[in-house]
This record gives structure tokens, sequence and C-alpha cells, in this order.
């Protein structure tokens, strides 16, 4: 195992021994590490990911507030926050700070694969960019969601007040300011984030 780099503020590393490990091992060198931040990508390189300061932990908690309420109300799936895992089909695991699965995809896993990194895509995530994230780095990840199914995603940007919606098959659109909303139609009914109290 090598310490490869330092690139946008998150530790990567690589090597032979990492990219033997199977998913169950990777999923118990987690938990014996819970003090890390780690996502897997589809080369089996580790990313250990700083911790998000207060504040981006707050605005990230308003948007699975939205998407919990707005879930509550139509229960067609299950929220999700940035400790979850999903193994994506190009066999990296990554751990979006919001996402969405639908009811069907998730009551199909068996119990013993929801206590671990499901392998199932989530339709919708969203990414919120801390200090300490690269947006290379991020941008790369959500093309990374979309080339493994995701529909819709969101990359917000508190610091520039900067949103960029991503979906499947379509350019990227990014919108200025946040005292507007943004819709994930048609992936999720009726889901609009309003973006003002990430301000």
């Amino acid at each position: 195992m090598t310490l490869a780099d330092i690139h946008d503020n998150a530790v990567v590393l690589r090597g032979s021994l990492l990219a033997r490990l199977t998913d169950e091992e990777f999923f118990d060198f987690c938990q014996q590490n819970p003090d890390l931040r780690l996502e897997r990508t589809a080369d089996h390189e580790i990313i250990a990911m700083p911790p998000a300061g207060a504040e981006s932990s707050r605005k990230s908690n308003e948007v699975l507030f939205q998407l919990t309420l707005w879930n509550r109300q139509h229960q067609l799936g299950y929220v999700f926050e940035s400790s979850a895992g999903f193994t994506l089909p190009d066999g990296s695991v990554r751990s979006p700070d919001a996402s969405w699965v639908p009811k069907a995809a998730y009551d199909a896993l068996t119990e013993q694969q929801r206590l671990r990194f499901p392998s199932v895509c989530p339709v919708f995530v969203v990414e919120v960019r801390s200090p300490s994230d690269g947006l290379t780095a991020l941008r790369r990840k959500m093309e990374t969601y979309l080339e493994n199914g995701v529909a819709v995603g969101f990359l917000l940007d508190p610091s520039t007040e900067t949103a960029t919606i991503y979906r499947h098959g379509r350019e990227s659109e990014e919108i200025s300011g946040f005292n507007s909303t943004l819709s994930a139609e048609p992936a999720l009914p009726g889901f609009v984030l309003d973006l003002r109290p990430l301000r």
C-alpha cells in the first residue's frame, strides 16, 4: 500500500494490496477506521476525505431535511445521509451527502446487504461542497454517479452560491444565486429543493 498523493484535500491511497481487497474486506476496513470518511474508486483506490466543517454540515442537513420531508409525504423510497456507502455498478463505493433510492430497489436487497455497502445505485444524489472539497474532484464524482445510473444529481457550492444540475443523458446546467429552487423531476415527482436556506 502506498500513499499516492493529497489531491483536492483528500488523501488517496493506492497499491496492489488495496486493489485485492474484496467488497467485504473494504467494508471491514471502514468499520475498523470509523474516524475516517472513506470511499473507493472503481480502480480500488481509497479516498480519505477530511471531515466537513459545521457550516457545511448544517447546509447538508437542510438538504436532507427537505428531501426527507418530500419522501415522507410521497413514501416512494428511502433517504440516506453521508455515512451510507453504496457499491456502484463500476465497483466503486461512494457516499453522497444526500441520496434517495426507490422503495422497490431497496426492498429487493437482503437484510445482510442493507447492513453493508449495498450494490444499488441511488436515483438521486446531492453533494454539498465544503471548503476542503476540490471542485474538479466533485465534478468528476458527479459524472461518475451519472455513468453508474444516477438519474439526477445536484452539486451545490454555497461559497459561490452556485448549483449545478446533472441529468442522465444531458449536459449539466449551472444556476447562479441561491434565491431559487431546483427541480428533481421527473426522477423524484414533485421534489423541489429550496436553495434559500443554504445561503
